[in-house]
């Protein structure tokens, strides 16, 4: 099973229709399971749309016309491969946009969750933070996948604990995978108290068979202002039942164009 994930930066970069087109291409080339989105925006000012994939969850704003995730559905259906999805608001972003985080599925989604995991609960707050997480079944199990975007350190610890409490109540297998904003070579802090917290929890980079790429960010981006170094800050964990195949950075220049201010990963797992 392959499971992408990618902070999109949607509408905030160059040409981002170009970029649709070249991430949907990669999805159908690349014959992608789930995939994993952050900062999936759309614009407050745009009209309302209902799609017959879309499944809502509970306490989102109404998708727009002009929702990333939506498009990206929309033109994986024209390349032939129809993907349900779910989008959860966040936040205000950038005083023009619902700014949220997506997952798109081959599978039949069961069930979604949305976890309030930041203190800040303001829709106008930036710091507002809530992870979406689907229920899938295949032919062979049933699992949950989550997309997250969280804060920096500072908050990170209590969000971190909201998200570590619901994991405990599963049964099933999971995925988590998203743009964590802590940088795995930064001791006592935000990935040494992840991995600290959670020893089962499997990093698909160390845990994979075979890895291609490290990094994630690679120059100063918003939140990582004067970053002229290398961070890994996007990942995918699972649990202990799973086992990881292959982990690579995608979208980094080298081995597909940069769509966004962050490289995407691709992991196969089984």
């Amino acid at each position: 099973m392959k499971v992408l994930t990618l902070n999109t930066h949607s509408w905030m970069e160059e040409d981002p229709l170009v970029k649709l087109e070249i991430l949907a291409q990669f999805i159908i080339e690349k014959d992608c399971d789930l995939i994993a989105l952050q900062e999936v925006n759309q614009l407050m000012s745009e009209s309302v749309v209902s799609h017959e994939f879309y499944k809502a969850p509970e306490n989102s704003v109404e998708l727009k016309k002009d929702n990333f995730a939506c498009l990206l559905v929309e033109r994986l259906r024209e390349l032939g491969v129809n993907y349900s999805f779910s989008w959860q608001s966040n936040h205000i972003g950038y005083d023009k946009y619902d700014e949220g985080v997506a997952i798109l599925s081959k599978f039949k989604i069961e069930e979604i969750t949305t976890i309030e995991v930041s203190k800040a609960r303001s829709y106008d707050d930036f710091h507002t933070r809530n992870i979406l997480g689907v229920k899938v079944k295949t032919k062979e199990q049933m699992f949950h996948i989550f997309s997250t975007h969280y804060s920096w350190w500072e908050d990170f610890v209590y969000e971190w604990e909201r998200t570590r409490q619901y994991l405990a109540t599963l049964e099933e297998a999971f995925i988590l995978c998203g743009d964590f904003n802590n940088p795995a070579n930064v001791e006592n802090e935000g990935y040494d108290y992840l991995m600290t917290s959670m020893p089962k929890l499997q990093d698909s980079f160390l845990s994979a068979k075979i890895v291609n790429g490290e990094f994630t960010v690679e120059k100063e981006i918003d939140g990582w202002s004067g970053n002229k170094s290398g961070l890994r800050i996007d990942y995918c964990f699972c649990s202990e039942k799973w086992r990881v195949k292959k982990h690579e950075v995608v979208f980094n220049g080298k081995n597909q164009a940069v769509i966004s201010d962050h490289f995407g990963i691709l992991v196969e797992i089984e």
